[in-house]
């Protein structure tokens, strides 16, 4: 997908349908085709191993077979699937039948001939779980087939899959467990130093995701083939993927692992020219016009990370929420977002813009109308709404909460935080029978649409 066009997207994950059956999906498809939205923008599709984030997940190419429920696919076709999936699609079902079977403990803490992958004892449980082994690798094959279902269900009207990939992968999945030469992790096969961030605009102390650090030198004497074949994978189910924490392509802040927040820790240099140059290769990126990639690249922000962006012609993010300060050269203020960006009302990680804004104290309430020129309290909202599609982003992306008005109950993650987030769904009778044509006007009256006319 280039960004030579001016587009809209809804950003909604599949869990917050009313349900993720094949109907309801194709009924939000018809929704977004009514309303000229040309992006729907979801979350990672991984497997989360507690509770219901997508940013920790079992494998970087399994996808959660409950977002496919039901799903019925024509197994002739399983065999040579699985073979062409092998590099990850085996380990992976050992992974879960063992987690399975081992209480859900952590690869860590199971067996030492189990943990450590003796060839003898895996070839062993290969033949007595051979049934169960089977059972996993199927219901990923009919989830894969269901997804290639909808991306096709989506192109016949005009719309492209926007994905998102974490930076980083969990530390018990099955990508670490069966490649642990390519992650900073000590004999046992426990992580050394882990990702996060420093302090910054969402938490005082920073943010410990817990996730184990490449092997960088590893990875590159493997020519990123593991990187490769994970971007493949995802280009399998997505027009675009976005790289969540691009700025961990230059650098990552790396946490000693006994440390219990990010507060301490030390930025650790990573290979991303080389990194991104090895997937160009892999996906013809010349041929397509560019990397199919964009890059998230908020928080702290040095020369080298938009250095790297603007080398691969990736288009970065900005955040109108994040606009309203007396700094002239905020990147997020909407006279600054130019054509390769897309820009959002919020994201998955910020409060709802209603919730948000009856949460400003009254000297902000007065800098965000100052700077949004709005002198009616009640309007701000939409006038975030407004400015984002406004403005000279090539992509504006609403959150579906933001559409539909709603506030920090419908919040769907607040970092930091354990308990209360990725629940929210909507309900088919919140889509009001006008919603679909006010915004086909509205992004109509932008020139966000590409062939839909006014009805």
């Amino acid at each position: 997908m280039n960004f030579d066009a001016r587009r809209a997207g809804i950003l909604l994950h599949p869990t917050s349908l009313p349900s993720c059956a094949l109907e309801d999906v194709e009924r939000w498809l018809d929704f977004l085709h009514a309303a000229g939205v040309a992006v729907w923008q979801m979350l990672p599709l991984g497997i989360p191993l507690t509770g219901l984030s997508p940013y920790q997940c079992a494998s970087a190419f399994a996808v959660n077979p409950a977002l496919f429920p039901g799903a019925r696919a024509d197994m002739r076709g399983f065999a040579s699937w699985r073979k062409k999936q092998r590099h990850w699609l085996e380990d992976y079902a050992r992974f879960m039948v063992i987690k399975h079977e081992q209480g859900g403990a952590p690869w860590t803490d199971w067996p030492r001939a189990l943990r450590d992958r003796d060839a003898q004892v895996l070839a062993a449980f290969d033949d007595s779980h051979a049934d169960a082994l089977k059972a996993v690798m199927a219901e990923q094959y009919r989830s894969a087939v269901q997804g290639q279902h909808i991306r096709a269900m989506a192109a016949t009207r005009g719309i492209r899959m926007f994905g998102d990939m974490p930076i980083f992968v969990a530390h018990d999945s099955a990508d670490v467990w069966s490649q642990r030469h390519l992650f900073l992790l000590d004999a046992d096969g426990h992580s050394t130093v882990v990702a996060g961030v420093p302090p910054d605009y969402f938490s005082e102390t920073g943010q410990r995701w817990g996730n184990p650090h490449y092997n960088w030198e590893a990875m590159r004497s493997e020519g990123f083939a593991w990187w490769r074949a994970r971007l493949r994978a995802h280009f399998e189910w997505f027009d675009l993927v976005r790289i969540d924490h691009f700025r961990g392509l230059t650098a990552a802040w790396a946490i000693p692992a006994h440390e219990a927040t990010a507060i301490h820790g030390e930025w650790i240099e990573s290979p991303g020219a080389a990194l991104l140059q090895a997937i160009s290769q892999e996906i013809g990126a010349a041929e397509l016009g560019g990397l199919p990639l964009v890059a998230e690249d908020l928080g702290i922000i040095t020369p080298d990370v938009t250095a790297l962006r603007h080398q691969f012609g990736l288009p970065g993010m900005a955040v109108l929420q994040f606009a309203f300060d007396h700094h002239a050269d905020n990147p997020h203020r909407p006279e600054n977002v130019h054509p390769d960006t897309v820009y959002y009302t919020g994201t998955h990680d910020n409060d709802t813009t209603l919730g948000w804004w009856r949460a400003l104290p009254e000297h902000a309430r007065h800098q965000v109308m100052q700077q949004l020129g709005v002198p009616d309290p009640d309007a701000v909202p939409d006038a975030m709404i407004a400015t984002v599609l406004e403005s000279r982003a090539a992509l504006a992306v609403l959150p579906l909460q933001d559409v539909l008005h709603l506030g920090s109950e419908a919040r769907m993650n607040t970092p930091g935080t354990d308990n209360g987030n990725w629940g929210w769904r909507f309900e088919w009778d919140a889509l009001a029978p006008d919603l679909a044509p006010r915004l086909l006007q509205q992004l109509q009256k932008v020139h966000r649409c590409e062939s839909q006319t006014t009805p």
